[in-house]
């Protein structure tokens, strides 16, 4: 059904605040006055929140005070009221135990801030890669008229000739050193050579996955994923966002009208196509529980199974964001998408017209950037889901950046309980492990970690990278950054901290993948499952007794579900709360 935008004028939320002689419109009104802005702007034109993401300590997301002001410049300029709001920043890189356990608290945090003050439209100004899902999360909650703006990516790293990547080159060369082939200092020297800008990881990590997902998702104008965070035109994609919401609001026009079911159908093929992070699924998941859209794992499996890979970035391929903002960006892709039937064309976006009006007549300009299909780096690109005996919720796995001989694969499991093991264990010499042995960490989830932090993609043992391995099969309940590779099983569900059956997995046990089946198995009876479950416990924890810590523990989901705290999933509620003076 086409979208029938609202007849305009009417009037809008904020004149609950601020419309009308009452004392309490004359209270939220003259206290705002205290910044001079004029009467003129409380006569009912779209009060526009830009929930900016900035902040110190999370680097990626440190030049949005810049594009806070452009965006501002477009909403004036459309004849809207733009009030920047600081918003709940959690970052990768800085936040512990890991910023996926602050996601959902950021999700709320957004929500109640747009659902309690006078905000017509919201301007999710994100980059980091939690940033873009928890504001996304927080404006599905609201359904207040929302427009995606992410800071972009770095520029391309350099060192000695070669291109590095965000987070691809810090595991490349960590491996490196453990492997006696880069000394201490030539890791320092590479240090200073990976981020050499403003924005976010230049590779097809986390953070650009979910901007290209907002953008697949039509959250975002056409184009804004890929443009460097530096360059020029994302001071204009900003300005234009800001002159966007300002109609998006006249209109109404919601996020529940736009990230429907094709949307969500439309932005897993879009990840399998630019080999994007496994991240991405519990964001999504999450997401579309906040919608109130019924997305599973297995539409992850279902959509993805057909769509090749054929963006050419680390950490599958060659490349960096830069090279694929100059071949075209996503909107190559998505027309190359829907030019093999795998894009639902009429999907509406918050440009108010459909993403294939928005995409259908661009170029791709680097055909080694964005390849052609028959030179896709994996034919069947799109997210791999696992299921079998050790994973009987499911897990996930990248085709795209995993070694093609393991991807079947039977061995030895070696045990880590959980990280502290695994760091007690990984350099010692004498661990019994060889390359066809599969490695296996437990109590990394949503609730064992707790969090689900990013330590999935172990590094190898020193014995084994000083043969020249660089890929060992790896298991866990945890994630991996999108910036890492190797055939990585990820999102164990159920986990082992809640009584999978990973919990139970001990030295020796044999283990089968075969991701071609979708099959991961472990070779022990049932029975045998049962009675080691009946000698296991929940691993030992300092408990939380309070706060958000305890709030988190107490409701966090499965990651086969988006790991959202259980009493958000498909909840929209009221955009206007009673006035309490």
């Amino acid at each position: 059904m086409a979208f029938e935008p609202k007849e305009w004028p009417r009037k809008l939320r904020s004149q609950e605040w601020y419309g009308g002689t009452s004392r309490d419109t004359i209270y939220h009104r003259g206290w705002l006055k205290n910044q001079g802005y004029p009467h003129d702007l409380f006569d009912g034109r779209p009060v526009i929140g830009i929930m900016n993401t900035w902040s110190d300590l999370t680097p990626c997301n440190g030049h949005l005070r810049e594009l806070a002001e452009k965006v501002k410049a477009g909403v004036w300029e459309a004849g809207g009221f733009p009030l920047e709001v600081p918003v709940f920043s959690a970052s990768e890189n800085t936040f512990r135990p890991t910023a996926m356990m602050f996601r959902n608290l950021a999700a709320l945090a957004v929500e109640e801030q747009m659902r309690g003050q006078p905000i017509d439209g919201a301007v999710l100004l994100v980059g980091c890669d939690k940033t873009t899902p928890s504001l996304l999360m927080g404006a599905a909650s609201t359904d207040i008229p929302s427009i995606v703006v992410t800071g972009g990516p770095m520029l391309n790293g350099w060192f000695r000739g070669e291109r590095v990547g965000s987070g691809t080159h810090l595991w490349r060369f960590s491996e490196a050193v453990k492997a006696g082939e880069f000394s201490q200092e030539d890791f320092l020297e590479a240090e200073a050579a990976m981020s050499r800008s403003s924005g976010t990881c230049n590779t097809m990590g986390t953070a650009s996955t979910m901007a290209s997902m907002a953008e697949a998702l039509g959250m975002a104008l056409s184009g804004n994923a890929a443009i460097p965070g530096v360059d020029s035109r994302r001071r204009v994609m900003a300005q234009l966002s800001g002159r966007r919401i300002v109609q998006m609001v006249k209109d109404d026009l919601k996020p529940s009208d736009v990230m429907t079911k094709e949307a969500f159908e439309n932005a897993i093929r879009t990840n399998g196509a630019i080999g994007g992070s496994t991240n991405a699924v519990v964001h999504l998941l999450a997401l579309a529980g906040r919608v109130g859209v019924d997305v599973t794992l297995d539409d992850w499996d279902r959509l993805g199974r057909d769509v090749a890979t054929i963006v050419n970035l680390m950490p599958s391929g060659k490349y960096l964001m830069e090279e694929f903002f100059y071949a075209g960006g996503l909107p190559v892709v998505l027309k190359r998408l829907g030019e093999g039937g795998q894009l639902h064309k009429d999907a509406l976006t918050v440009s108010g017209t459909t993403i294939w009006d928005e995409v259908k007549d661009v170029t791709n300009w680097n055909e080694d950037v964005i390849l052609p299909l028959e030179k896709a780096l994996t034919r069947q690109g799109g997210i791999a889901v696992l299921k079998g005996n050790l994973a009987p919720k499911g897990a996930v796995l990248k085709p795209s950046a995993a070694t093609k001989e393991l991807m079947t694969h039977k061995g030895r499991a070696v045990v880590f309980e959980d990280i502290d093991d695994y760091k007690a264990k990984i350099n010692d010499d004498a661990l019994d492990i060889d390359e066809t042995c599969i490695m296996v960490l437990k109590n990394c989830g949503p609730r064992g970690y707790p969090g689900m932090a990013e330590v999935g993609n172990m590094g190898l043992p020193p014995k084994i990278l000083k043969k020249g391995i660089t890929d060992m099969v790896r298991i866990s309940d945890a994630r991996m950054s999108g910036t890492a590779y190797g055939t990585v099983v990820l999102h164990t569900s159920p986990e082992a901290a809640a009584g999978g059956p990973l919990a139970v997995v001990r030295d020796g046990d044999t283990i089968e993948i075969d991701v071609p089946n979708r099959k991961l198995h472990l070779d022990v009876s049932d029975e045998e499952i049962a009675e080691r479950m009946k000698s296991w416990a929940p691993p030992e924890h300092e408990e939380a007794v309070s706060g958000y810590a305890w709030l988190h523990q107490e409701h966090v989901q499965g990651a086969d579900t988006g790991a959202d705290l259980d009493f958000l999933n498909g909840c929209r509620g009221s955009a206007v709360g009673k006035d309490s003076h």
